[in-house]
């Protein structure tokens, strides 16, 4: 067994895990570490300028490489202003190791400057929470990490190192890592059962969660939907391409809202919901969003969201990769050559509705494209048509994104990132991690002013580290989002016209000037017609570039 420092066995484990990146902001409790890393040249480390940054891009790559991102931040301050972001990793299912550093723990009775009780901090968004006492647990611990944030269902996992541990040394055993085969089949006769129901219903509605990306099995979703003929609408707030935006089934994201939630629903007679939510709502609902006796069939990779909110008629644990093709097979064994061409005969009426929607879509941003400010559904059309064929597109445009997932042509589980916990802030630092994960792929970021603001700080990380990331900030100069759903309350500030601390004027923030002090180059786009030369010049410059993007703040529309 080699003799090793904890420090030495910890970067070591890593290695073995496959971990080729660490972000992390550092503190006094993560000396060791850093020292460590003076000599492991096998691991890149990322330097953001706060914590909730280097989460969220550790997030980022994460879910754009599928493999193990390593975030590590400063003990109590920097584990508290990491927990945004350490959120929507978790509703993101990103496999995430974050560490902190912890005191020395000859010292900790005493409770020093700095020091607090880590484990029950991230206990709360993080499938397993731990603190390694000893040396000897160490290869143990962070292996058993390892594995647990990339298993069904993936995510989150935080440990706490201690200073003596990460210094201390002995003849150590560092173990090997562990993995799950992922490949888990629904049960058969579940499937069948599934099969039985779905071959009854007149009217099925399919919904692709986010799992299906996870599993690359987008290609496994569509035959199941072409044998069906039917409509399929991705998660209440998906995070990924889940459904190719291009396939002539696809009919866009679900509302959030239970209304609009009810009113698509009612024409249908069956839902087959494949790792979607059951749903994930904004505000409370007016109305019961599932229609009354409306039969359910959800295979998922995670068994709480199984039921979890509407009975499932049928439940079916599984990886969508592993299960689809079988429940495919099951279909085929009981549609006759009639049902098959009815199925081709829906999916074409499919395909006219939605080319119908896309030509719509197109006819307004067209009739928009003069105006001034530019209007958010005019920079979205402008944007998908200017962007190449193979390009990733990082999306938190929170109230400005309007037609965004109808007009791209995305068509691969790794073209499209959105942001799934809800916390803000989440969009520039992502896409710097997806782009590192992606370092082939051109990436643009279309992200909110406010959003913007939270994470400014990523930028400088972009320009330190050379990351080519086109950041599109659409820019209304104020919190939109807040305005509509405050106007919708139909009160003092709807009657007044008045809306307390949502505009982010007097001073008006100029991005341009914040990137260029960040070291990132950029430029201010106020015409449509302008947007497509802007992206071009950004996607040539190589590196970070930001665009900045005057919109029409009118939130009454």
């Amino acid at each position: 067994m080699p003799f090793l420092s904890g420090k030495q066995a910890f970067l070591e484990i890593l290695v073995q895990e496959g971990v080729e990146c660490m972000f992390g902001n550092p503190g006094t409790t993560e000396l060791p570490l850093m020292d460590g890393l003076a000599r492991e040249s096998r691991i890149r480390y990322i330097l953001a300028l706060q914590e909730s940054v280097a989460v969220a891009m550790a997030d980022g790559y994460a879910q754009a490489s599928g493999r193990l991102a390593v975030v590590n931040v400063h003990t109590s301050p920097g584990l508290g202003n990491a927990m945004g972001m350490l959120y929507d990793a978790l509703k993101a299912g990103s496999p995430l190791l974050l560490t902190a550093g912890q005191h020395d723990q000859a010292m900790n009775l005493t409770e020093p400057i700095l020091w607090s009780d880590l484990p029950p901090v991230a206990r709360p968004y993080v499938k397993w929470s731990h603190e390694i006492t000893r040396l000897e647990d160490l290869p143990r611990a962070v292996h058993r990490a390892a594995k647990t944030a990339l298993a069904h269902p993936s995510g989150p996992v935080f440990l706490s190192l201690p200073v003596d541990v990460l210094n201390a040394e002995r003849e150590l055993d560092l173990l090997a890592p562990t993995r799950i085969a992922p490949g888990v089949r629904g049960d058969a006769a579940a499937v069948e059962a599934a099969a039985d129901l779905l071959v009854s219903a007149k009217r099925p509605i399919l919904i692709s969660g986010d799992a299906v990306a996870r599993g690359d099995a987008l290609a496994e979703m569509a035959e199941v939907a072409e044998l069906l003929g039917a409509p399929v609408y991705t998660e209440c707030v998906p995070s990924l391409c889940s459904f190719p935006f291009t396939h002539p089934l696809y009919r866009g994201a679900f509302p959030r809202l239970g209304v609009p939630i009810r009113t698509l629903l009612m024409p249908h007679d069956l839902i087959f919901s494949v790792g979607g939510d059951l749903f994930m709502l904004s505000l409370p609902p007016d109305v019961e969003p599932m229609p009354e006796g409306l039969p359910v069939i959800h295979l998922d990779t995670n068994p709480w969201e199984i039921g979890k909110n509407y009975p499932a008629r049928v439940g079916i644990l599984g990886e969508p990769k592993a299960t689809l093709p079988e429940l495919a097979e099951a279909l085929r064994r009981r549609l006759s050559p009639a049902a098959l061409r009815e199925a081709q005969a829906r999916t074409e009426e499919q395909r006219r509705a939605r080319q119908a929607g896309i030509d719509d879509l197109r006819q307004r941003a067209a009739a928009e494209a003069g105006r001034s400010p530019i209007t958010p559904l005019a920079l979205m059309a402008a944007v998908a048509d200017a962007v190449p064929e193979d390009v990733i597109v990082v999306e938190e445009t929170i109230s400005s994104g309007l037609g965004l997932r109808t007009l791209l042509r995305c068509s691969d589980p790794r073209s499209f990132f959105g942001l799934r916990g809800g916390g803000i802030g989440w969009g520039l630092p992502a896409a710097v991690g997806i782009r590192l994960a992606q370092p082939a792929r051109p990436v643009v970021a279309l992200v909110g002013d406010g959003s913007a603001m939270y994470t400014i700080q990523s930028l400088w990380t972009a320009a330190h580290d050379g990351i080519a990331v086109v950041f599109v900030i659409c820019n209304n100069a104020s919190y939109r989002i807040l305005k509509q759903r405050t106007l919708a309350l139909k009160g003092f500030a709807a009657e007044d016209d008045r809306y307390i601390a949502m505009d982010l004027v007097n001073p008006a923030l100029d991005f341009v000037g914040l990137a260029r002090s960040l070291g990132v180059p950029g430029e201010t786009v106020e015409k449509t017609p302008d947007i497509a030369a802007a992206l071009a010049r950004g996607l040539a410059s190589g590196g970070p570039y930001l665009v900045d993007v005057r919109l029409d703040g009118n939130f009454r529309s």
